[in-house]
């Protein structure tokens, strides 16, 4: 307990703390406190564990005024620091990385529903449930200034706090947020690195983001001003949404926040999503994403000089009124504006009850397009005022300016810039900032930083393999392999792709060794230039094949929740389709198996598997029901209606015979099941309850 200043003499302290999220290994209770922890390592889990094994909180700060925490190093935490109800709090120069993150289950040609987020509410402390390097709750007024938190869940969350600077911070390569906001209004978030906080993106497979972001604004946060910040490569770069309550009374929002010069390049899904509020979105480099800014029912909202480019769509609202367009430029998107409003629209929200949620009254003026296949696309919408815009003629086989000549605060005038004393109008340089998504890799524990050597696929369905090298600049060359028939070179450089013809395409691994630049491994251990650095891709899938039969039924009075001998009966009844697969693997919304429907159907699967000595697993992943026999056994039971969700069993070497039973009632469908070695028993992103 620390109710005066203090300062903890410097070292390393292998100090893990209580489980429980109401307690802590420090607590800070009184006023006028400084806990001075410079050259101080907190350790709460040691580096060689798997993230997900952290648990409990480093530090907590219980009410009080004017209370700083400076100088610490705090690693393997569920939670670095928890504050609440502090006023005037400063937290100074602390780097809060490698704490906990969840393992992930989306790879590289499969995604999985498991890895979704949901941060809608947080009003019984929901947030509590993923972690955080800092989690602040009832703060009032400080400074969150020069921290650092990498390769964690989440960077900085907040719930009812204002008035907060955070400032020259670093908060990326996370798998989830860089920071998030909840109820939080009137802070300034400035000149931050807030890069590559993403998962569910696999380059040119799938882009979903799965609701990781750089930055969060939910539920009635508003007044924010969120400038000068880098926030490339993030899920989306800033997801901005009203809230439940908006979404049910049609009142409030996270309304009034200034969005100035950032660098929101390269979303697998927005640069910028704002909806169902009023916002200012200036001077920004929107670039290289799914959206350039999605902004559904946004109302009397500004995008004024911000620089599109190479998106799907530059900007996009449905249902928005009185929005303006103004002093854009717009180069190589495939659409550049779209305005749209759906015949109809969802009977469970209460917004359209309570609001105008038609398309109207927007203004498109000032703008400059060029290189584009689509203007705009204008459906049913009324009042749009369209003019002084310039649309550069590349008809002749010309091309419009490059966009990389675009800046933003030439765009817009300087009595649009925040009041903003000693901070500089300008984003911090980003090493891999001009990279473009193919820079974003993600793996089981989240997005790779390019600070230590890595082996990735290229391709995940030829028979030969190539793995690209990635890392900083130097020489690898091959220390081991197994079930390798032959590679295509013996040593390299970072930055070659090495194919590998697997001898057995199941079961095999290769591990090179790198030497050049110093390096960080993905859970902080460092290495200096010139130390020889191991690292490895395996394949472990032992199965060789699923004989699958599938079966329906219409009506509820066939579930099996409702009837299981009916349930039994159609599994010894003819099925709709058969099938060998590979592997046991579907997810999907629609099917994309003509033979079924999108709800009420099943699958019975069975397989036979042989393993050699040493410690296995099955493991199924659900939505919504299973069961998991092995050699006549029941080891998984998971038959109540559930969304996606994962579940083990021991496996013991030995030659097995597998059965599955899955069924599918409606929404969104997934099974999936493997055979992995070891005993781990990650469950994920603790769910999107």
């Amino acid at each position: 307990i620390v109710d005066r200043s203090v300062r903890i003499a410097p070292g390393t302290y292998d100090a893990p703390a209580p489980a429980s999220l109401d307690s802590a290994l420090i607590v800070v209770r009184g006023d006028d406190i400084v806990l001075d922890l410079t050259g101080v390592r907190l350790v709460g889990l040691a580096p060689s564990r798997d993230p997900d094994l952290a648990s409990g909180v480093a530090i907590r700060v219980e009410g009080g005024s004017d209370v700083t925490v400076r100088g610490a190093e705090i690693r393997g935490y569920r939670f670095a620091v928890i504050a609440r109800g502090t006023r005037n709090l400063s937290l100074l120069d602390n780097d809060l990385s490698y704490n906990w993150k969840p393992r992930l289950f989306s790879q590289v040609s499969h995604e999985s529903l498991v890895d979704w987020l949901s941060f809608h509410q947080n009003d019984d402390r929901e947030w509590m449930r993923f972690g955080a390097a800092v989690y602040l709750e009832g703060v009032t007024g400080g400074r969150i200034e020069g921290n650092r938190a990498v390769q964690g869940m989440n960077g900085l969350l907040m719930t009812e706090t204002d008035s907060l600077l955070v400032r020259d911070n670093e908060f990326a390569f996370n798998s989830a947020l860089g920071i998030g906001m909840y109820r939080s209004s009137r802070n300034v978030i400035v000149r931050n690195r807030l890069d590559f906080n993403v998962r569910g993106y696999s380059h040119g497979f799938y882009n979903r983001g799965q609701d990781s972001a750089g930055i969060l604004l939910y539920e009635q946060s508003s007044e924010n001003v969120i400038a000068y910040n880098s926030v490339t490569h993030g899920g989306d770069g800033l997801f901005l949404w009203a809230g439940q309550t908006t979404m049910d009374t049609g009142e409030g929002g996270a309304n009034d926040n200034l969005i100035f010069h950032n660098d929101f390049n390269w979303a697998p899904t927005n640069s910028v999503e704002v909806t169902f509020s009023r916002n200012d979105v200036i001077a920004n480099y929107l670039q290289g994403s799914r959206y350039g800014v999605w902004g559904g029912y946004s109302w009397e909202s500004r995008i004024i000089g911000n620089c599109f480019g190479g998106n799907e769509t530059g900007i996009a609202i449905e249902h928005g009124q009185e929005n303006v367009i103004e002093a854009n430029w717009f180069s190589g998107d495939e659409t550049a504006i779209q305005l749209w409003a759906n015949p109809s629209e969802p009977a469970d929200w209460g917004y359209p009850k309570h609001r105008d949620t038609r398309s109207r009254d927007t203004r498109i003026a000032g703008n400059r397009f060029g290189d584009h296949a689509r203007i705009w696309r204008l459906d049913n919408t009324s009042g749009v005022e369209i003019g002084r815009n310039t649309i550069e003629d590349t008809a002749d086989g010309g091309s419009a300016p490059p966009l990389t000549s675009c800046d933003p605060l030439s765009l817009v005038g300087r009595d649009l810039a925040p009041d903003l004393p000693d901070v500089p109008p300008s984003i911090p340089e980003v090493s891999l900032a001009a990279l473009d998504r193919s820079a974003m890799v993600v793996d089981e524990w989240g997005p790779f930083d390019w600070q230590s050597p890595k082996l990735w696929p290229a391709d995940t369905t030829s028979a030969a393999v190539p793995l690209r090298v990635l890392g900083p600049p130097g020489a690898w060359t091959i220390a081991d392999r197994r079930g390798v028939a032959a590679t295509s070179a013996e040593a390299g450089r970072v930055g070659d792709t090495l194919v590998v013809t697997p001898a057995d395409p199941r079961d095999w691994s290769v591990t090179l060794e790198y030497v050049g630049e110093p390096t960080t491994g993905p859970r902080g251990a460092g290495a200096p230039a010139g130390q020889a650095v191991a690292f490895s891709f395996e394949v472990f899938d032992p199965v060789a094949t699923w004989d699958v039969s599938y079966f329906t039924w219409s009506g509820p009075d066939g579930d099996p929740e409702n009837d299981a001998a009916a349930f039994e009966r159609m599994l010894r009844s003819e099925p709709v389709l058969r099938q060998e697969l590979p592997d046991l693997d579907h997810m999907w919304y629609r099917p994309t198996l003509e033979a079924l429907p999108q709800e009420r159907w099943a699958l019975e699967a069975r397989a036979v598997v042989d393993l050699g000595p040493g410690e296995y697993s099955i493991r199924s992943i659900s939505d919504d029901g299973v069961r998991v026999w092995v050699d006549g056994r029941l080891v998984i039971d998971r038959f109540d209606p559930h969304g996606s969700e994962v579940d083990y069993a021991e496996l013991r070497p030995g030659r097995h015979d597998l059965r599955v039973v899955y069924y599918q009632l409606g929404g969104w469908s997934e099974i999936r099941v493997d055979v992995i070695r070891g005993s781990a028993r990650s469950r994920g992103s603790a769910g999107p309850h």
